[in-house]
């Protein structure tokens, strides 16, 4: 195999792929990534076996052939290269040659052939988005992930696809995050529910862009596909099921208060400050017109803060881990946002003013 290619063709294409290379892996080839080169375009490939990334792209000369390369030291040497260099690849007796201008380095390289390939199968469920639409799910649900929980089917992201209708949803048993976004009529063939791993969410995020380019979602058995402007990332499912997040929605609250997203989020995030920082807690004072926030720590500090809100219900104290908060006013749109409760030991609905697309439950803490 031979290439000829220009530094910043090649680096962003490596980084996408080696965001799911493991750091730590069961198998030598699994640090490596695979570069193959046939018919005009290059493509790059990295797995960890559960994860799948993939990037090809057009390219114009070279010698046809595939080769696996150390996936981070290949993103260290091509990033650290001088912008514009041409770097001139060569394969040879289970050796690479990089060459750069006046800089040489030689890798060892394993078989092509024994690069392991996420098996395909056949579509269950397809549909079509912008990637702006499905970065805003992700970003607006991802946070409230678990991580590393016992129950690993809270590990990842619930997407729930309708005819009308596909869901996020996510959820580490304290608190959920819900954004919704209608679909064309006839995107789904079948109703359909996956969960999507946490690793894999975490790298969508970071491929999508913000423009209104498609994403192509396709749902087989085992796996769940996302293809987007020659980049396909492929994921087996979490195999389990996910919690009924409709009967976690809390209804009939009768408290409701109205603020300022900025300003309430700027007032919790002073309060934070000096929030004792294993268990997070802050205590809210609901009063005619205001909201009182009150948190101290170990130490003997406190913090106080208020804000002016719309709310004339009965007075009401309750309690919350303030980053769980911080967490769901930040992800929430608009500049207007609505608590709804019910009491101290019920869980609080957020949500934008007018907005029904996302939801975010918080259950209270004993103060």
């Amino acid at each position: 195999m031979k290439l000829s290619i220009q530094r910043e063709a090649l680096l962003k294409p490596l980084q996408l792929v080696t965001g799911v290379i493991e750091r730590k892996h069961t198998l030598p080839i699994l640090a490596n990534v695979l570069l193959s080169l046939e018919q005009g375009k290059i493509t790059l490939t990295g797995t960890d076996l559960e994860i799948e990334a993939k990037v090809s792209t057009g390219h114009d000369g070279g010698q046809d052939g595939a080769i696996t390369l150390p996936a981070r030291k290949l993103l260290d040497i091509v990033r650290t290269l001088p912008e514009q260099s041409i770097i001139e690849l060569t394969e040879e007796k289970g050796k690479a040659t990089l060459r750069a201008g006046k800089s040489r380095f030689s890798l060892v390289t394993l078989p092509a052939a024994d690069f392991p390939q996420v098996g395909t199968q056949t579509a269950k469920t397809s549909l079509r988005m912008t990637q702006a639409e499905l970065k805003r799910l992700l970003d607006r649900t991802q946070f409230a992930m678990a991580q590393q929980d016992v129950r690993y089917y809270l590990n990842g992201l619930l997407l729930e696809i309708t005819d009308t209708q596909l869901h996020a949803v996510a959820t580490d048993g304290h608190r959920l995050a819900m954004c919704s976004m209608a679909l064309p009529g006839g995107s789904a063939s079948e109703p359909q529910q996956v969960i999507v791993p946490r690793k894999a969410v975490l790298e969508l995020a970071r491929i999508l862009e913000g423009s209104e380019q498609p994403v192509g979602v396709t749902v087989s058995t085992n796996h769940i596909q996302f293809s987007a402007d020659g980049i396909t990332l492929t994921t087996k499912q979490i195999d389990g099921r996910f919690p009924d997040y409709q009967r976690v929605l809390p209804r009939g609250g009768d408290k409701v208060v109205t603020a300022d997203r900025e300003l309430l989020r700027q007032g919790l995030v002073r309060t934070a400050v000096i929030s004792n920082e294993k268990l997070r807690s802050v205590a809210l004072q609901l009063e005619a017109g205001v909201i009182r926030m009150h948190t101290h720590n170990p130490e003997q500090e406190e913090a106080d803060e208020e804000v002016a809100v719309e709310y004339e219900g009965p007075e009401l104290r309750i309690g919350f881990n303030i980053t769980y908060l911080l967490d769901a006013i930040g992800a929430t749109p608009g500049e207007r946002v609505q608590m709804t409760l019910s009491d101290a030991n019920s869980s609080c609905l957020i949500q934008a003013v007018g907005d029904e697309h996302s939801k975010y439950v918080i259950m209270p803490m004993r103060l």
